[in-house]
């Protein structure tokens, strides 16, 4: 019975105590937590001065537990005043509401003192009636500071500056060298124009290399990632703007690949006949028959159809002669071919033709192919001297050469009167006799001596001052042509 009653008496001990305990645990940990801050704002840490506790705006600003308002009023005044922010500045405590007044010359230091006067212990509220100064159009003030700024970051920077400019100058020395070995390398391997675009493309590469290195050895990263990923963006912008400068500049290249004439030939190209005198990255230019400089785009050249008269020396001339209707048009051709295959001018392969072209209004059209060597003859001269010995001989065969039939009406008609013939008075002349043919020469000396005029262009060529100055991209002609 004791035992059980003993045990019972335990037992309600324990039910009523648990309660007790819980709540006395709960109140040590709440005294423990609240230690650190007391400490902080007890005598210990009365060294701190207010721009020390200015500084700290992220926690609170402690004053005494139960503080007054007066004490509220003049720590933060004492802070407010050591930043120095402030001008003019008051501060009111009434029943825990601060009224804040002053002048500053910043809104956001005007809103810090509103923060730092909320997270005072025992502030209910805040009534910031802190003004901003406006500041003068001609305060110059902001601008010499960041002159100022800006002067101590460059002394700063001075160092690293002076080392990358050593890195340019290696970098730029280093870029001349690979240019020059690039061309001596491809110097017996590729044409002046492509040398010379492989040679600065690889040059260009290797600069930019550098100019990165050099940019980075100066502490400018950022600028460095600017000018790389700019490259791209810039190199659209000129494909862009300089569109036909660049299209001359590839087709170039591409002409010198090609290789569709040499320097000194005689070329046609877009209806222009000429020598050419140099091609260079603008445009190809010409001297034509005439003397003249004529200077065509390298995008033309390249898409125009180009006639190279020298690439092949044999060439083919054409004229027509038109005979009577009354005539054997067999016989005119034998004649005709006879006179061809006479002429010194003329190859004998490939063959002359004389053949029948069309049926006009009043004659027989012959049409007269014949190849001569243009180097050596000028083809103008000799289609004349052909001309002239074929009209020659058609006469000599009576072989008629009629003009053009034409057809006149008379819609009234025409009178016609006889009248009787009256023999003419006094002595009557004698008719003159035909002359004796003169032999008939291969030339005259109107024509000359059917030579080729294409040396004495290419001596005008190289007397002249040529408009398009520059390298030529050209290989030199012989001179055998």
């Amino acid at each position: 019975m004791y035992f059980r009653s003993g045990s019972k008496s335990r037992q309600a001990w324990r039910s009523r105590s648990f309660p007790t305990l819980l709540l006395l645990g709960i109140l040590f940990l709440g005294v423990a937590s609240s230690l650190p801050a007391a400490t902080a704002s007890g005598p210990e840490s009365g060294g701190s001065t207010a721009a020390g506790e200015a500084a700290r705006v992220a926690g609170q600003i402690e004053v005494r537990p139960g503080s007054s308002d007066e004490a509220i009023d003049r720590r933060l005044t004492q802070i407010l005043e050591a930043t120095g922010w402030y001008s003019e500045i008051a501060v009111e405590v009434g029943e825990g509401v601060v009224f804040l007044d002053g002048r500053t010359a910043s809104a956001d230091d005007r809103a810090w003192a509103g923060e730092l006067a909320g997270k005072t212990r025992d502030v209910v509220a805040v009534v910031n009636r802190i003004q901003v100064a406006e500041k003068s159009p001609w305060d110059l003030s902001p601008a010499l500071g960041e002159l100022q700024a800006l002067w101590e970051r460059t002394v700063q920077q001075l160092p690293r500056l002076g080392l990358g400019l050593i890195t340019l100058l290696l970098v730029g020395a280093i870029t001349l060298l690979t240019a020059m070995g690039l061309r001596r390398i491809f110097d017996y391997r590729l044409s002046p124009l492509l040398r010379d675009v492989a040679a600065r493309v690889l040059s260009i590469l290797v600069f930019l290399v550098g100019f990165y290195l050099v940019l980075q050895v100066a502490g400018l990263s950022r600028l460095a990632a600017t000018v790389l990923g700019g490259t791209g963006l810039a190199g659209l912008v000129a494909g862009i703007a300089f569109r036909d400068i660049l299209e001359n500049y590839l087709a170039s290249i591409l002409i010198s690949l090609r290789n569709p004439f040499r320097s000194g030939d005689l070329v046609e190209i877009a209806g222009h006949s000429g020598i050419v005198q140099r091609v260079t990255t603008r445009g190809t230019t010409l001297m034509n028959l005439d003397g003249n400089h004529v200077q065509i785009p390298n995008a033309t050249v390249y898409k125009s159809i180009i006639r190279n008269y020298t690439a092949n020396p044999n060439r083919r001339e054409i004229f027509e002669v038109g005979i009577g209707f009354e005539n054997e048009a067999a016989f005119a051709q034998e004649i005709a071919l006879g006179i061809l295959q006479e002429h010194p001018a003329v190859l004998k392969i490939p063959e002359s033709l004389v053949l029948v072209d069309a049926l006009g209004s009043a004659t027989v059209n012959l049409k007269i192919y014949f190849w001569y060597d243009g180097s050596a003859y000028n083809g103008l001269k000799v289609r004349s001297s052909l001309i002239r010995l074929v009209k020659r001989a058609f006469e000599k065969e009576r072989i008629s050469m009629p003009d053009e039939a034409r057809e006149i009406l008379f819609p009234e008609g025409v009178p016609v009167r006889m009248l009787e013939s009256v023999p003419p008075e006094g002595p009557q002349e004698r008719p003159l006799e035909p002359s004796p043919p003169t032999p008939e020469t291969v030339t005259t000396e109107a024509e000359g001596d059917l030579s080729s005029e294409d040396g004495q262009l290419r001596e005008q060529a190289r007397k002249g001052r040529s408009p398009d100055e520059g390298e030529s991209l050209l290989e030199e002609d012989g001179g055998s042509r």
